[in-house]
């Protein structure tokens, strides 16, 4: 566990030293998002904007880590185990990407939906059944939805898109 924290802490050192744009968290064995994380880097989450927290074990995201990092344009949170997203993750303005997939979700994150900027979303590998197929049409700036590896229904990729559907 110290070790785990150790490298938790050297990395976001490494981040806001070298002044990087991207904070990488990924396989850490992490369970939820360290609160110490928003002291140590509260003088530089503005200019944030990656964040991999991939393949740890985090249950949930906290609306304060949406709230705290403004300018995210990617996320990875690939290979947790998030049922849900909070809702700030609606208000996200700048994110283009975001990869959700081998999670736990079994309903689309309905928040998504309102961000207006997202090109890229991944939920491949989760326990989705039904897609708001009219809503993710009305997405402006969607491209690419992966659904791959989910239980869908029949309906649920059938009503028309302008966007590449992976299924």
């Amino acid at each position: 566990m110290a070790e785990a924290v150790a490298n938790v802490a050297r990395r976001i050192i490494a981040t806001m030293d070298e002044g990087r744009d991207s904070l990488d968290l990924s396989d850490c064995g992490l369970i939820s998002f360290p609160d110490g994380v928003f002291k140590m880097m509260r003088s530089c989450t503005y200019n944030i904007h990656k964040i991999s927290l991939a393949n740890n074990q985090l249950k949930a995201l906290s609306n304060k880590f949406f709230l705290t990092f403004t300018q995210l344009t990617e996320l990875d949170l690939q290979g947790n185990l998030l049922t849900t997203l909070p809702e700030a993750v609606g208000d996200m303005q700048h994110l283009i990407r975001i990869n959700l997939s081998k999670n736990r979700l079994s309903v689309f994150p309905d928040r998504l939906m309102d961000v207006s900027s997202l090109e890229d979303i991944s939920v491949e590998g989760n326990q989705i059944t039904e897609l708001p197929m009219e809503k993710l049409s009305a997405m402006p700036a969607l491209k690419s939805l992966d659904v791959r590896s989910n239980p869908l229904t029949a309906e649920a990729a059938s009503v028309p898109h302008q966007f590449t559907l992976l299924t």
